[in-house]
């Protein structure tokens, strides 16, 4: 089977290696060169609710679909976790008109790629394609939206795949359970409060007319946001879409869970018994302001100078000076409702979790007060600049942007001038919203030990 994108928010590990690794090669101060030219795009919608944007880029013969459905695990009811992502598997299932097994080999005879993830807030779905294929792509995504097969033959089979998966990702990973309490407690009594992946025994007592249920509920045109990016004639184009996904009728919006969240009044301290973390770790996680405020941009710049990268002042104090740490960094948390950010250190045998910890809150408590300088603002807007640009260097990207700003803003334009906001920020920005979100008597913290030691 193919390897699939995890849902976000399920897999410590993957975080680990991206946010590890990835962040810290941006850790050097650059500034953007290349010029950034603003991306053209068309919106169109369907009588049926469907939205969809098109946008040419002749860079290659090649075009990449991105169907994005705003379902994800806060759509779910509390006693039946994980089905969103269990979508995400079903979905390469069977249709009507499509044979189980089949939609990978078609697609990958034409010579494409394809896969799915989830979130909190969205399951999303892209091809990239030849662009002469794109009438393959269209298909299946129309098929998949109102035609899925919910059937015995599929549900049973991804359902034993998905519980490996749960299996594998609490138990037999380092720090395994740790997005799962950590979203247990710091969302505790919203619909953001388990992890995208569900429970094993939701998935394993779900019926396939809760799953039928589910699908009806979310998978349809005006609940979804089809972008098509690439080397496109967009009149030809919007013919093929208006003959896959016009025949479907208007259907009624999605019954959602009332999302309801409490102010965090006080903090939560666990120390968990974990053999196969190889060494101890401490994770905090604040609340944070959701995608799209003010605050959220002071907070995205005060994350990349606290915590992401070698050149960071966590790493700088814990690794560097102090050398209580082999690895120091952070995992944002941008969510439709709310937010979050978790900061972590790995740190060695022989030191204190909690120590480690009260290092972590000075270091944040020096921002509160002091602010930032002025060659670390610099610094962090440079690497936000160069990673806005880089973003849309490819047909996938920019389609799965287009469609995310769509999906949260209603506003597809923002992938030309967001990174207005970022350059805005100012030091005072910064240390308001350490002073405002990052409370000592406010927090999560979770203490992972191979001996379940805390000290």
């Amino acid at each position: 089977m193919r390897k699939r994108k995890v849902a976000i928010g399920s897999d410590f590990f993957r975080y680990f290696v991206f946010f590890g690794v990835s962040v810290m090669l941006l850790g050097n101060s650059f500034k953007a060169e290349c010029k950034f030219n603003p991306i053209k795009f068309v919106r169109d919608s369907l009588p049926n609710g469907l939205q969809i944007i098109y946008s040419i880029d002749r860079t290659a013969p090649i075009v990449a679909t991105v169907l994005h459905y705003k379902v994800g695990s806060r759509d779910e009811h509390p006693q039946r976790t994980g089905f969103a992502h269990f979508f995400e598997h079903l979905m390469f299932e069977a249709t009507e008109n499509i044979p189980r097994a089949s939609i990978d080999k078609y697609v990958q005879e034409a010579g494409g790629t394809l896969n799915a993830h989830t979130s909190f807030d969205e399951t999303v779905y892209y091809f990239k394609l030849p662009s002469n294929y794109l009438n393959l792509a269209l298909w299946i995504e129309a098929q998949r939206m109102r035609k899925l097969k919910v059937d015995s033959a599929g549900v049973e089979t991804q359902r034993g795949v998905v519980i490996e998966e749960l299996r594998m990702r609490y138990e037999n990973q380092p720090y395994g359970t740790m997005f799962m309490k950590m979203s247990e407690k710091l969302f505790e009594g919203s619909t953001y409060g388990w992890p995208t992946i569900g429970y094993i025994p939701h998935i394993e007592k779900a019926t396939i007319p809760e799953f039928q249920g589910f699908y009806d509920n979310f998978y349809k045109p005006n609940n979804a946001i089809l972008v098509i990016v690439g080397d496109i004639d967009i009149e030809e184009t919007r013919t093929l879409v208006r003959e896959y996904f016009e025949p479907y009728p208007s259907l009624p919006p999605p019954k959602r869970q009332p999302y309801n969240i409490q102010p965090l009044t006080k903090s939560y301290d666990e120390t968990v018994n974990d053999p196969k973390a190889q060494l101890p770790g401490v994770f905090i996680g604040f609340r944070g302001p959701k995608i799209g405020e003010k605050d959220y941009y002071a907070m995205s710049i005060l994350t990349q100078i606290l915590a992401s990268g070698e050149s960071s002042r966590l790493y700088r104090r814990l690794v560097d000076k102090e050398q209580v740490a082999v690895s120091a960094n952070m995992f944002p948390l941008s969510l439709e409702y709310s937010g979050g950010v978790i900061f972590y250190a790995i740190i060695h045998q022989n030191k204190s979790l909690k120590k480690t910890r009260e290092m972590i809150m000075d270091e944040i408590k020096k921002i509160a007060s002091e602010g930032v300088t002025e060659a670390e603002l610099v610094k962090a807007k440079n690497i936000i600049e160069t990673e806005f640009i880089m973003e849309k260097r490819n047909v996938l990207d920019k389609a799965t942007t287009l469609a995310r700003y769509l999906a949260y803003f209603n506003d597809p334009s923002l992938i030309n001038n967001e990174l207005e906001k970022y350059l805005a920020v100012t030091n005072d920005d910064i240390k308001r919203v350490a002073k405002n979100f990052f409370h000592d008597s406010h927090n999560v913290s979770l203490f992972y030990h191979p001996n379940g030691y805390s000290d």
